[in-house]
Order: C-alpha cells, then structure tokens, then sequence
C-alpha cells in the first residue's frame, strides 16, 4: 500500500504547528495560532490512522473520540488558576506515554528477532519496519528507546510532583531526601550502567531498572525545586516532554513525531533559560534542582503593615495622573481580571496614564498574566514587560499590586541570603505610594516574607482582589 498521503499529509501538519508556534509569540496572533495547531493535529491523527501500522479501528476510534471529549471537559471546566497545574499533568501523560511505547518497541523487537526470515517477511507495519534493520540499525534503536523512556519516565514524575506543588497537595518548598544531589546523581550513574547493559544485551532487566532510576530522578529533582521557581518547571518540563516524543519518534520511524517533539522540546528549553535569566537562576541549577531554599539567616523585616479602605485608595486615584498596576497569581485565584479592565477603563477615562508592569514569572506559568488580561480586553499595547517598565516607577504617582509577592519583593535586592537573592524584580517601592491588595498578611507562595508591605509609602488594601475592586469601583 502507498503511504504518500500520510507523508504529505505529516509535512502539512508540520508546517501547521510551527505557523502555530510561531504565532503565540503575539498576544495578537495567539487565537489564530491555536487554530493552526488544532488544524494540524486533527490532520496528525486522521493520516495516523490510515497510515502505516493502522488496524484495530474499532479501539483507536473509540479511545480518540474518548480523548477528545476528556480533553473537552477539562478545557471547558477548568479555571486559568488551575491552568498550572493542568498543564504539569498533561506533561505527566506525555511521559508516561512515552515509557508505555518505548517498553512496547522493545517487546515487539524481541519478538521480531525471534522470529526466521520467512516468517519476517509476512509481518507489516512496525514490525515490518524492525525486520528491515540490521545490527548496526538495531543497536541504533536500542539507545533511542533508552532514551526515550528515561526522559519519559523522568517527565512523568517529575510533572506529577509539579501538578502537587501547584495545586497546593505536596509542600511547595525545596525538600530533599538525605544525600540531596549525591541521590540523583547515583540514580543517573546506574542510568548509564543500564544502558551499557541494554546496550549489549538488549534484555529487560535493565530497561526495567533504568525506569525505575529515572522515575526517582524526576521525583527528587523537582521535590528540590522551591516555589519560586516552579513557573521554570513547568517549561522545563514542557521541553522533557517534548525531547521524550522526539526520541521515540526516532524509535517508530515516526517523521512528524519527531519534528513536533524537537520543536516543543526546543522551545521549552528556550522558555526556560529566558526566564532563568529573568530571574538571575543558573539554567543548569535550576534543572538539577536545590533552588528555592534560603541561603542563610535572612533579615529581620521591621515596622508595620499599615491598611487602608476603598475610599482611601479611590482619593488617591483621583488625584494620580499616572499609575502602574501589577497583576499577580491572585488576581487570577479571585477571577478579578474583569474588575481591574474596568478600572483601567474608567481611569483612562479620566485622561490618567495606566499601564500594566508584567515580570516574566508573574503567576505560576508562563504568560499568566497577559492571557488573563488579554481575556478582559485589556489593550495589549498598555501592558508593558518588566525591562519596559522598570525604568518609570520613580516618576509613578500610584502603584496597585493586585495579589502579587515575590515579583516585587526588595529582598531580592537587599537580603543576600534570601531564596529569591538576584532575582530581577518590578522596583514598585520607587512610586510616590503603593498600595498592596491582598488577603491577608501571611507570605506568598515560596513562603518569603516581603519587606515592600512594611515601607512607609505602601498601604495594605486588604481582602479578596474581586470583592475590594468591586468596592473601589462604587467609591469613584
């Protein structure tokens, strides 16, 4: 049978997901990107299925159509608060998806390297495929499935744990087993003696054993990760799926399979190493784990945290002419997002300046904030990233922080021995005042306590962001 059309079909998908790619760069482009990419594995899956290696049609329709509507559930019931924590456990499923097919392959060329030349002939699909390779060929395969399932079985718990830090179910500090870094490094030492031994041999045993290192090597090493840094883990993850699919892309034969996987595998690790920069990390550090943690004694915070009401903070908004507001991860736990786009609304009305300051780990995941402003209109070209804006806060007349902490902690410039020591930070304490609206007076997510909501010109705006907005609205 001729497979041309899954293999223009495959070059047709490709293209598509990287226009798709290629367009979520801009806040702009994002809706038809995600379209591209929608396009584009719809064709993946129907060219799968009449591709080489089809059959068992009743199953692979049903467990299609079975995933189709899960996936549909979850788009259409989950918060963005939740997206963190969705997007950590579909990179679990990719992981473990990729174990599954490399111990399948593996299975399958054994049995296929059982079988004389006559019966060889007979087989189709994979199998066929796996008759054809010679020694060389085989050997070839035998690192790429290795490969594959470690990075996968890496990935898969590394993400379940992430999904667990960011839904609040496992401890968001930095935990490590006694031995710490000697614990991983031991696990991927006997990694490397397994695949000598698979190399060899081809047996079970260490493929087996491998698993079982590379399933604690992403347990501990994002156990190791502290909250801080866990919107990194979320994009170092999304590339460990990715290089996880490639691989066993290479094992199947499997072009498109490949392609995708490179490019997310790619992208992620680019992702990562930008905002490891953003956040003064070593990209090699973070990956390893053990950040996250206090480096000594950290500083005592002096003086007070000093509250203010609705009316106080709509005074000052009215006699500002210029404001800057931060959104951070609790605005998108309150659902405030539509109240501060009518905020803005209401002072541009007033001819004030208000432009929105967006550091690149604000959230728990990459791009929290600008989705969720993007999803209450409001204008792209008013939200400016942290090097855009850092700059203007002196000649500030008011800062808002909407549920946002180590984003705009001092300590990262002041405390040397604080977790988040380094990090570039939105310099909100240079306005004129700043007002804080937030929960309550416990820490933020990585549990640093922020000297900002002590210093004299900053006032506490206390309660949940969508109830306090809602009050300030009805005082101006």
């Amino acid at each position: 049978m001729d497979f041309g059309f899954t293999t223009a079909a495959y070059v047709v998908s490709a293209v598509l997901f990287i226009l798709s790619l290629g367009g979520l760069s801009g806040q702009e482009s994002a809706k038809r990107a995600v379209w591209y990419g929608i396009a584009g594995m719809a064709l993946a899956v129907a060219a799968t299925l009449v591709g080489p290696g089809s059959g068992l049609w009743v199953v692979s329709i049903l467990l299609t159509i079975a995933g189709g509507l899960i996936g549909y559930q979850l788009a259409t019931r989950v918060q963005m608060t939740q997206m963190p924590e969705l997007v950590a456990a579909m990179h679990s499923l990719v992981g473990l998806a990729a174990v599954f097919v490399g111990l399948i392959a593996h299975i399958e060329l054994d049995r296929v390297m059982a079988m004389d030349d006559s019966a060889k002939k007979a087989l189709e699909g994979f199998a066929a495929l796996l008759a054809k390779k010679d020694g060389v060929e085989i050997a070839i395969l035998r690192v790429e499935l290795f490969l594959g399932i470690f990075i996968g079985a890496v990935t898969f718990t590394g993400s379940v744990i992430a999904y667990g830090k960011l839904a609040g179910k496992v401890d968001s500090a930095a935990t490590k087993l006694p031995g710490g870094h000697m614990l991983n490094a031991s696990a991927a030492g006997i990694s490397v003696l397994c695949l000598i031994w698979y190399f060899n041999t081809g047996e079970l045993l260490p493929l087996a054993l491998m698993t079982l290192a590379a399933l604690f090597i992403g347990y501990h090493l994002i156990m190791g990760i502290g909250g801080a840094d866990m919107p990194v883990v979320v994009s170092m993850l999304n590339s460990y799926s990715g290089w996880a699919a490639a691989a066993i892309g290479f094992s199947l034969g499997n072009d498109l399979l490949i392609v995708v996987g490179a490019l997310v595998g790619s992208s992620g690790a680019i992702l990562s190493y930008i905002m490891c920069k953003a956040m003064n990390r070593s990209f090699v550090s973070v990956i390893l784990g053990g950040f996250g943690g206090p480096a000594g004694e950290q500083m005592a915070v002096e003086g007070e945290q000093i509250a203010i009401d609705a009316d106080g903070v709509a005074t000052a908004l009215d006699e500002a002419d210029s404001v800057i507001i931060i959104p951070g991860y609790g605005m998108a736990v309150a659902q405030a997002q539509q109240n501060v786009a009518e905020l803005t609304k209401r002072l541009r009305a007033k001819g004030k300046e208000v432009r929105f300051a967006i550091h690149p780990v604000a959230g728990r995941l990459p791009g929290h904030m600008n989705v969720l402003l993007a999803e209450a209109k409001v204008p792209y070209d008013i939200v400016m990233e942290m090097d855009e804006i850092n700059d203007d806060f002196p000649s500030t007349d008011v800062v808002i922080v909407i549920g946002s902490n180590d984003i705009v902690n001092p300590a990262a410039q002041d405390d040397p021995n604080s977790p988040i020591a380094g990090m570039p930070v939105l310099e909100c304490w240079k306005a004129k005042q700043v007002f804080v609206s937030k929960r309550g007076q416990g820490t933020g997510y990585s549990g640093i306590e922020n000297p900002l909501f002590f210093k004299e010109n900053t006032r506490m705006f206390y309660g949940d962001a969508k109830a306090s907005l809602d009050k300030l609205l009805s005082g101006m």
